[in-house]
């Protein structure tokens, strides 16, 4: 057994094995699709945003490398691998991006080795460091990307799991003020809502069952993590209402892209 598998735990559910299982994967284990399970009798629709979470990140990189000519990606808290990564997206519109995926979690990092393989033409890599570790971060990153040209920096989903408000928030800014005028913030953030109680329900369980915890925050705080930098239309909004393809219900996942302007 590698040290990484030596970190896998099995006796309680995690967040990473339940959003696999939500999403129609099959990395989880029987702990994590009971908890999954329980939170879906709790908020029957939170199947739902694990999904259209996904179909954001889609639809953001593809913009990005598309239309805003972004070739490099810093994804942290990458996840277990799905359909449609941020690389397989990137790269189908662009075979030279760059993609850097960045997770701490060990079930995630044994997939992902196997499993994110990228084009001849790019490069793809993965870094077991957590969220918290931004110079590590940055320093391991930099032997992939080159920070000083435009960077799109990928945090779905990730920052919640930071309780303290001015310490996430400082994280993003560190992270963002290391990146080079013209990078992106691509960011989704579970809400407390007033139209959603369920969803409260939903987070205490989880809370008091699984790992690691979560933190709600409002939407006029995830839309603070944008502050200084330039908001794409529509804002910061549910992420199924970010440029959808078709229109969809609003889930209790908010999510923006903002651009980091010259200077």
């Amino acid at each position: 057994m590698t040290d990484i598998e030596s970190r896998i735990d099995t006796s309680r559910p995690h967040t990473a094995r339940i959003w696999n299982y939500w999403t129609g994967g099959k990395d989880n284990y029987p702990v994590d699709r009971e908890a999954g399970d329980r939170i879906r009798e709790l908020h029957p629709g939170i199947g739902e945003y694990a999904k259209a979470d996904r179909l954001f990140l889609g639809r953001a990189v593809r913009h990005l490398a598309a239309q805003e000519g972004v070739r490099q990606f810093l994804d942290i808290g990458t996840g277990l691998p799905s359909a449609d990564n941020t690389h397989e997206v990137a790269q189908r519109v662009a075979p030279d991006a760059r993609v850097v995926y960045v997770d701490n979690d060990p079930l995630v990092l044994t997939h992902a080795r196997a499993l994110l393989v990228g084009t001849p033409e790019g490069a793809t890599d993965y870094l077991d460091a957590d969220l918290r570790d931004v110079d590590t971060i940055l320093a391991a990153a930099a032997k992939t990307l080159d920070l000083a040209r435009p960077v799109a920096l990928m945090l779905l989903g990730v920052v919640i799991f930071v309780e303290d408000d001015e310490e996430s928030y400082g994280i993003v800014r560190r992270l963002m003020d290391a990146l080079a005028p013209g990078s992106h913030l691509v960011l989704s953030h579970t809400v407390t809502h007033p139209d959603m109680p369920d969803v409260d329900a939903a987070v205490a369980f989880w809370n008091e069952h699984g790992t690691p915890k979560l933190t709600q925050r409002t939407p006029a705080a995830v839309a603070r993590y944008f502050d200084g930098l330039e908001l794409l239309e529509p804002g910061v909004v549910s992420c199924s209402a970010w440029r959808p393809q078709t229109p969809a219900p609003d889930v209790a996942m908010y999510a923006g892209v903002g651009r980091k302007r010259g200077e």
